[in-house]
């Protein structure tokens, strides 16, 4: 097979003791045939070579001047990593191929110079490639263009940065229709639609599907305490630091991955507290500047930190060959995000990874569980495929109006060829024109919305060059969200709250901060004034991990729970919590929603466990209190995490069933996320994606509280003049699918109008105590809250765990 490589290929490969893999050869015979490709192959097989292998083998046989390949990662760092393990042997190799990367990073005069005289390969990201074909040399630079190379796939084809990508691939299809298409990932649960997703007009038999040897058997585990005292509740693993530390002094270099931001600055600073080797250990993730972030990378590529803390800023791609461990803290919430950790270490196919996942609480031990025996089955999480958003499509459209005027027919027709645009309308497609020629109805008296205008030719063009300019300053799929200010109306701050949490609030809303109970007045651009009130905290403030469970996992904890057989696979104190369990209430079956209610200390509880994710059942906690209130059960508030919602109130409910009726999505639904800031903040992200509202101009950058009042003034008018904008629409549909996790949400109703098992009791339940501790989590003061948790949860766990009456 090796005369399918030219000689200096093939003595390259040979100088490093290597041989190109099957599925190398496989996607150079693909490309070989014209075919697009899909490779899905485990971390450490040569991914990346094999996506470039075909590139150049036909730069060595047929050299170009032009640009060849176009390599799109979802991360800059991905990028420049990339360029650094291609550099090496093309250089090694003496082959006269450039290799650059151009990201919002790379300097304008770069930039400028990159569109006259092309490198070979360019290495960019899906907003720089959107960028590129908004210029009007666009044409003429990917005339020639031979292939696109996407990787990591898995881990953007299904968002909107998905739709940017997929739409920019059809318009570089009309430029150069000899485009082969190539994407390539470790973590694909279902090859089909994502052949269909990368192929044109979707058509999957277009596309080749090359699958990597699956490589050596991950060696995992779940770490226990001594003792096996599993915590009742939490979700960090803070516990187990002196434990992580011990790994790490038995280990060359070990990567620990955290959930969320805040948690790995916390688990830095635990093992920073407990580091008397004075090992050298570093934090990674993405709030950090970027000179930090590329200090903490190039110290680890020179092998000289023992530990790295981080987040999902190194999910992807860096390929560090040190490291030996992957440590997992928290639940993993997904069998491929574990997948995709654990091929961080080693990053060698022949040889097994080690992994250890660190679980937080009883169910998360489950969680870990179901993980572990879903990477043992090769079952990953599936992605769920949507329609392309609107607001990224507008962004599109002006992108080539910048580039040239168009044909509405022509680029409807190229529109469509995307696969999220399959479907898209004539109807709805004249209406995005229509908002990016005028801003709609109510804002078309306004010339700055006038961006685009038809002409006598029938062609639609930039009305204005300084729309050119405002389209590449603003363009772009992330938008940065602010923190909300918390204070008294004398202007007093006590703090700030993200603004996922924030704007889940409406005046009259009480939670706790700073050791206060807080009631809302108002919401003012991004201030949340407040006054204190004696009254009962509604709403916490604690808001668990952002990552919810993923069905799949989900699905194998309820399994595993009414499956007695699995039982003696877990730790006692995780096997004696279900007997009890079992004894005292009712251990629900996979397709049942089982409600519980009972007293606690002078208030009525309600506890329901749909293991439906955080998401979800904080939309449902905020829907049901509401619901509650009107029923007069006098609701107190409610928490949530992964497997459970708990409401509670002064008054006692004999009857749960309707407090669940699926008809809540069609009024409090609606009510809620129309008299919370949900819809406002979802408003703000398209009409800045849209392009309806600038985030930069030229020599200054506007504020997050600027972005944000501009877009509520906007958003205020279109709600009372234009009730049905397009935009309005968009913000309808991100809040419904993203923030509220809507499609979660109905199927948990839909199982509690059809196997709903309410089980009262005279006291809190064994699966009630993890979700009940968070309650007592908002109401101790800082810097005692441990020790007084400790002791609130083994109370509470001994009261739930008597087995007598």
């Amino acid at each position: 097979m090796t005369g399918a490589l030219p000689a200096v290929l093939n003595d390259w490969f040979a100088s490093r003791g290597w041989a190109p893999r099957r599925h190398q050869f496989e996607m150079l015979a693909a490309a070989r045939a014209g075919r697009s490709a899909l490779l899905v192959a485990p971390t450490g097989a040569g991914k990346t070579m094999a996506g470039f292998l075909p590139s150049l083998v036909e730069l060595i046989e047929r050299p170009t001047d032009g640009l060849h390949t176009l390599y799109v990662s979802p991360l800059k760092a991905l990028a420049v990593d990339v360029q650094r393990n291609l550099l090496t042997p093309i250089a090694e190799m003496g082959l006269d191929i450039r290799v650059e990367t151009r990201t919002g990073d790379t300097p304008s005069d770069r930039k400028a110079r990159q569109r006259v005289r092309p490198p070979q390969m360019l290495l960019t990201t899906p907003e720089s490639l959107s960028l590129l074909l908004s210029h009007e040399d666009s044409a003429l630079l990917f005339a020639h263009l031979s292939t696109i190379v996407i990787d990591e796939v898995h881990a953007f084809a299904s968002g909107k940065r998905g739709d940017l990508l997929s739409l920019a691939m059809a318009r570089l299809q009309t430029l150069a229709p000899g485009l082969r298409r190539v994407a390539l990932s470790a973590t694909v649960a279902d090859p089909e639609a994502y052949q269909g997703w990368l192929a044109p007009h979707g058509d999957i038999e277009s596309v080749d599907v090359v699958l990597g040897d699956p490589g050596a058997d991950a060696r995992l585990s779940i770490l226990l305490p001594e003792g096996d005292r599993i915590p009742w509740a939490g979700h960090s693993g803070r516990w187990a630091a002196a434990n992580v530390m011990r790994e790490i002094e038995r280990h060359r270099t070990t990567l620990i991955f955290c959930n969320t931001r805040s948690l790995a600055e916390l688990i830095f600073q635990d093992l920073w507290a407990i580091n008397e080797a004075h090992l050298p250990i570093g934090i990674h993730h993405g709030s950090l500047a970027l000179e930090a972030r590329r200090k903490v990378e190039e110290a680890m590529a020179r092998g000289e930190l023992r530990a790295l803390v981080c987040t999902a800023s190194l999910d992807l791609g860096v390929d560090w060959g040190d490291v030996d461990l992957v440590i997992q803290m928290g639940a993993p919430k997904g069998s491929s995000r574990l997948t995709q950790r654990i091929g961080r270490a080693n990053h060698r196919l022949d040889e097994p990874s080690e992994a250890i996942v660190v679980p937080g609480n009883r169910f998360e031990y489950l969680e870990a569980r179901a993980a572990l025996d879903a990477i043992e089955d090769g079952e990953l999480d599936t992605e769920a495929f949507r329609p392309g958003a609107l607001d990224v499509l507008a962004q599109h459209i002006m992108a080539v109006a910048c580039a040239t005027p168009f044909s509405e027919e022509e680029l409807l027709e190229q529109v469509r060829s995307s696969a999220p645009y399959a479907g898209l309308s004539e109807e709805l497609f004249r209406a995005i024109l229509s908002f990016i020629e005028s801003g709609g109805y109510a804002l078309k008296a306004y010339d700055r919305f006038r961006r685009i205008t038809k002409g006598p030719d029938g062609r639609w063009r930039v009305s204005h060059p300084r729309f050119i300019q405002q389209h590449r300053m603003n363009a772009g799929i992330i938008v940065d969200a602010p923190l909300y200010n918390v204070r008294f109306k004398n202007g007093r701050q006590l703090g700030t709250v993200e603004d996922n949490f924030a704007e889940t609030l409406s005046p009259g809303d009480t939670f706790f901060f700073s050791g206060l109970v807080l009631e809302v007045e108002r919401i003012l651009g991004i201030d949340l004034i407040v006054h204190a009130t004696s009254k009962s905290a509604r709403i916490p403030t604690y808001m668990g991990a952002r990552i919810a469970i993923s069905t799949n996992l989900a699905e194998r904890v309820r399994a595993f729970l009414h499956d007695r057989a699995q039982w003696p696979r877990f730790p006692d104190p995780v096997r004696e919590w279900l007997r009890v369990q079992d004894y005292r209430s009712v251990i629900p079956a996979p397709d049942q929603l089982l409600v519980e209610t009972f007293p606690h200390e002078g208030v009525h509880y309600m506890a329901a466990y749909s293991f439906e994710g955080w998401n979800a059942h904080q939309s449902l906690g905020m829907l049901i209190t509401k619901r509650m209130e009107s029923a007069g059960l006098k609701p107190l508030g409610f928490v949530a995490n992964d497997y459970a919602l708990a409401c509670f109130g002064l008054e006692p409910i004999d009857d749960p069933k309707p407090l669940f009726s699926a008809d809540i999505l069609e009024k409090e639904f609606v009510e809620w996320v129309e008299g919370s800031h949900l819809l406002k903040r979802a408003f703000r992200e398209v009409a800045v994606i849209g392009g309806l509202v600038d985030r930069h101009h030229p020599g200054k950058r506007k504020s997050g509280r600027q972005v944000t009042f501009s877009t509520d003034l906007i958003y205020d008018v279109l709600r009372r003049y234009e009730p049905d904008h397009l935009l309005l629409k968009a913000a309808w549909a991100d809040a419904r699918e993203k923030m509220t996790d809507v499609g979660r949400l109905t199927r948990l109703l839909d199982r509690a109008q059809h196997t709903m098992l309410h089980v009262p009791l005279d006291r809190v339940s064994p699966m009630a105590v993890p979700v009940l501790i968070m309650i007592g989590r908002e109401r101790v003061a800082q810097g005692t809250t441990d020790d007084l948790l400790l002791i609130e949860a083994e109370t509470l766990a001994a009261e739930a765990m008597r087995l007598d009456a």
